[in-house]
């Protein structure tokens, strides 16, 4: 029994899978987070565009 329990102790490969899972999920906050920012800033750019377009329109 000594053998397994030292055995598991020494095994690795659990740990690399979980710092690769972390690494994941680290990225894809990022991601989501500048997803986000980036959608609100060109939300507000083409909210402007929209309304300067629609006061331009009635100048022609």
């Amino acid at each position: 029994m000594k053998k397994i329990f030292a055995r598991l102790m020494k095994d690795e490969s659990g740990a690399t899978a979980i710092e690769y899972g972390l690494i994941a999920a680290l990225i894809s906050v990022a991601l989501i987070g500048g997803a986000t920012t980036l959608g609100g800033n060109l939300n507000t750019l083409f909210t402007d565009l929209s309304t300067k377009m629609g006061t331009a329109e009635g100048k022609f």
